[in-house]
């Protein structure tokens, strides 16, 4: 299948697609398994939530957020056939897992809104223009005191960055990725509507948890 964005690396080959998180785990040496768990905790999941997962995958994400819940449910959205079969067969015993496939890179509308929306180094490897419509697809289904999670890329000279994090980066990332590291997402994400912001650092300042809150809560509307 041919790319919509041929500079990016979010959009995977089926062989990549079909091993993912075995890959995942190889790239990283085992790392991601915490460090994806730590992302996850410091999102402060209630058990009655709903959560908006873009770009979900192979529900990797979306079943440690679950464990979290009691009574609310996780809604991931990802465009690919082999991800819902991975997200579907990992979910099967998790009622309150579902999966739609959707798009998430053009506007869209499920008719409800969500406690939380979470998205997970997937932000990065688009066009700004693009990343700019999925945060509006964030925004329009928060609640009015929910919550966008973004994990991804923290904001960083790479110039500055040490030998071996210039090497890894260069050779795993698209160009997107080089643009988004430049950027600062607090006002692109103020700028598009929301209020106050919260971040979790994870490997150093090379990656974090940013977190958006759509309104102060007890904020008059």
């Amino acid at each position: 299948m041919e790319k919509l964005y041929p500079d990016s690396e979010v959009e995977l080959t089926p062989f990549v697609a079909k091993h993912y998180d075995v890959l995942l785990n190889m790239v990283t040496l085992g790392f991601y398994r915490g460090f994806i768990r730590r992302a996850v905790a410091s999102m402060k999941i209630k058990k009655k939530d709903e959560i908006l997962d873009l770009g979900c995958g192979t529900g990797r994400n979306a079943c440690l957020m679950y464990q979290y819940l009691g009574g609310g449910y996780v809604t991931g959205l990802d465009i690919s056939e082999v991800m819902e079969k991975k997200f579907r067969k990992k979910c099967k015993n998790k009622p309150g897992a579902v999966f739609v496939r959707h798009r998430i890179d053009i506007p869209f509308n499920l008719g409800k809104k969500f406690d939380k929306v979470f998205i997970s180094f997937v932000l990065h490897g688009f066009p700004q223009d693009v990343r700019e419509v999925v945060i509006r697809n964030a925004f329009n289904h928060l609640k009015e005191e929910g919550s966008f999670h973004i994990l991804d890329y923290g904001e960083f000279d790479l110039h500055k960055a040490p030998f071996y994090a210039r090497f890894i980066f260069k050779k795993i990332e698209c160009k997107y990725a080089f643009d988004y590291i430049g950027r600062d997402w607090k006002k692109i994400l103020k700028e598009a509507g929301f209020t106050r912001f919260e971040e979790y650092k994870l490997a150093g300042r090379y990656a974090r948890m940013l977190t958006a809150y759509k309104k102060e809560p007890g904020a008059k509307s």
